[in-house]
């Protein structure tokens, strides 16, 4: 198993845009045999980074799940979607496996 943990720098005048873009991935992660574990936006402190985590049952499973993201249609509405709105700055992609009782 191995949780995609994303760190995004946001605009945060663009927070609603972002939000959407957030609902867009949700079922797409899913729909590619992922478990999304959701997003999570700015509340207190800084008002620009946002965080999302999504799980999938291998590094393999995660690496197909991108390259067949590129042919998808909803998915490259959603990346269209993010350079219209321009809500994301940039963002930061880290890999961590669990540790469970």
């Amino acid at each position: 198993m191995v949780t995609c943990f994303l760190r995004y720098v946001i605009d945060p005048n663009k927070l609603e845009e972002f939000e959407a873009y957030a609902r867009m991935w949700i079922p797409l992660v899913n729909k590619f045999g992922g478990q999304h574990n959701g997003y999570f936006l700015p509340s207190e402190g800084a008002n620009n980074i946002a965080l999302a985590l999504f799980t999938f049952s291998s590094l393999a499973s995660y690496e197909q799940y991108r390259q067949d993201s590129f042919n998808d249609a909803d998915c490259q509405a959603a990346f269209q979607y993010a350079e219209q709105t321009q809500c994301i700055v940039s963002y930061e992609r880290s890999f961590f496996r669990p540790v469970l009782a």
